[in-house]
């Protein structure tokens, strides 16, 4: 498989842990001492991390850090924006367009010379 395909399926997994370890709780644990939802939250992010170590290792054959960050934050907004829609039943509003529309340019400066061709 491609390296960038690998790195956004695999960034893709990382970012579904990533959200649940850093917004679940607020959800699940509200109940809970803080640091129980802590450590929860820390077990859930070993996982992110298994996924994301490899994905950037494999992405940075192809893009340079700057490219893999963007790229991850596009994946974030992306994973994020339904998980508190839908799993935490927040209210879809035009920021987030206007927060999409803002990576979206990031994309297109960083990755512009291939898009381009130049």
């Amino acid at each position: 498989m491609h390296p960038t395909l690998s790195t956004i399926g695999l960034l893709l997994i990382s970012n579904v842990f990533m959200t649940f370890a850093w917004y679940a709780h607020l959800k699940n644990l509200n109940h809970r001492h803080w640091i129980i939802a802590a450590l929860i939250s820390w077990g859930i992010a070993l996982f992110e991390y298994l996924f994301q170590v490899p994905a950037n290792r494999i992405g940075h054959q192809v893009m340079r850090v700057g490219e893999l960050k963007i790229l991850q934050e596009v994946i974030t907004l992306s994973v994020f924006v339904p998980f508190s829609i839908f799993y935490l039943k927040e209210r879809l509003t035009l920021d987030y367009l206007w927060a999409g529309l803002c990576l979206m340019g990031a994309v297109f400066f960083l990755f512009r010379s291939r898009i381009m061709g130049g």
